[in-house]
């Protein structure tokens, strides 16, 4: 599919972005195992709250100004996230922060999407955006697969010391998808 040249960053950022997805699918099971069920069902309803006031928002902020502004400050907060559980990895506090900023991030979902439908209109740009993702999300669940067979092969069992170790790459990946982005908005009109 030809599309725009300008348009390359942003195709990274998406792969990137879909990689750490499923780089990370396997992590919150471990991570939030401390958590008691109630948690979920709390942090359930304030996020629909929240997504209903962000809705409210939508005549005011649904332009490429305001979404560029939040992709990047959704996509910086996971740095704070990976640095804060590979300082304090088996901790309930952890836990229970991890959990709260990822509803946090997820509060901005339908306003990301709808805001990118709406930015890049063109149907034939919608499904090369949407086709980088799942090949992104299928590259990192099957990395994400391969990283925990290599960890017990070379004889790291304890599922949080194998979390713990994925989270270098995450890392890694989150810097160069920041990268990607800033290089997709900078000085360029894709928008």
């Amino acid at each position: 599919m030809r599309f725009h040249p300008k348009l390359r960053p942003y195709l990274g950022y998406k792969f990137l972005n879909a990689l750490f997805s499923g780089l990370s699918l396997s992590t919150i099971f471990i991570i939030y195992a401390p958590l008691e069920p109630i948690i979920y069902s709390i942090g359930g309803i304030l996020l629909a709250l929240g997504m209903w006031g962000v809705a409210h928002l939508y005549p005011r902020i649904l332009n490429a100004l305001y979404y560029v502004r939040i992709l990047f400050w959704v996509e910086i907060v996971p740095l704070g996230m990976i640095a804060l559980f590979l300082l304090f990895p088996e901790r309930y506090p952890t836990a229970l922060l991890i959990y709260a900023l990822y509803q946090l991030i997820f509060l901005f979902g339908s306003f990301l999407v709808r805001a990118e439908t709406m930015i890049f209109r063109h149907k034939s740009v919608i499904t090369l955006l949407d086709t980088t993702k799942q090949k992104g999300y299928l590259v990192g669940l099957s990395l994400s697969a391969l990283f925990y067979f290599l960890c017990e092969q070379a004889g790291i069992t304890a599922k949080i010391e194998q979390v713990y170790w994925l989270h270098f790459l995450l890392a890694l990946n989150q810097l160069a998808l920041l990268e990607r982005l800033y290089q997709s908005v900078k000085g360029r009109s894709i928008w």
